[in-house]
């Protein structure tokens, strides 16, 4: 069997620990489905895992990753959105009454889409065309030279939870559940080298760290 011996340690270390001590909630939530609350937008970067950063158990977040945790517009186009079908189950099938598209420090494909030029990114592959969601503001972050190259990272991947806010009221189901009160939209970003969390402000969009 080739597969990885290190996951099978971490499933054996999985079944004998947080499995066993939630057993009865996994029994539960396998017979009567689950009802999470939150739905969390994160990147799929191994170093910025939801459910470790918010010390969340089973059945309590439903979470979409995908790279540099973007939200693209609605485009009911008849092609393949895998972000835009896992957000439509959220909210039409659970009705989760929060949304958090949550950044992170460090991201790669925001690095890449600040050097256009840098592998992997390419103008013919999926990963290029998908980082194009945050070109223009790119553009804009990189011509200030006023700026390191490490504020403008940071700058780009705030920038890019505000706009992935923006791209969430695009959709008609979130836009209406909005306006009713029914669902909150929220941005945050955690810098992995300090384990900071840092909250956006829905009236300016700045970024605060939250008292705890």
């Amino acid at each position: 069997m080739n597969f990885p011996a290190s996951l099978l340690v971490g499933y054996r270390n999985f079944m004998s620990g947080r499995y066993f001590d939630a057993r009865d909630r996994y029994k539960a939530l396998a017979e009567h489905g689950q009802k999470p609350t939150t739905l969390m937008i994160a990147c799929c970067d191994s170093r910025a895992a939801p459910e470790l950063i918010f010390d969340s158990g089973p059945g309590e977040l439903f979470v979409i990753r995908n790279v540099a945790n973007m939200v693209p517009p609605y485009e009911p186009d008849g092609q393949y959105h895998s972000t835009s079908a896992a957000l439509e189950f959220a909210v039409h099938a659970l009705e989760v009454s929060d949304i958090v598209v949550m950044g992170h420090g460090r991201c790669g494909g925001i690095r890449a889409a600040l050097d256009p030029e840098a592998e992997p990114l390419s103008k013919g592959d999926f990963i290029g065309r998908w980082m194009s969601l945050v070109r223009k503001a790119a553009e804009q972050i990189q011509s200030n030279h006023m700026m390191t190259p490490g504020e403008r990272q940071t700058a780009l991947e705030r920038v890019s939870i505000r706009n992935s806010i923006a791209n969430l009221r695009t959709f008609p189901e979130i836009r209406q559940r909005e306006a009713d009160g029914h669902v909150r939209l929220h941005g945050a970003w955690f810098d992995i080298s300090t384990g900071e969390l840092w909250i956006m402000d829905p009236d300016t969009g700045d970024f605060k760290r939250p008292s705890l």
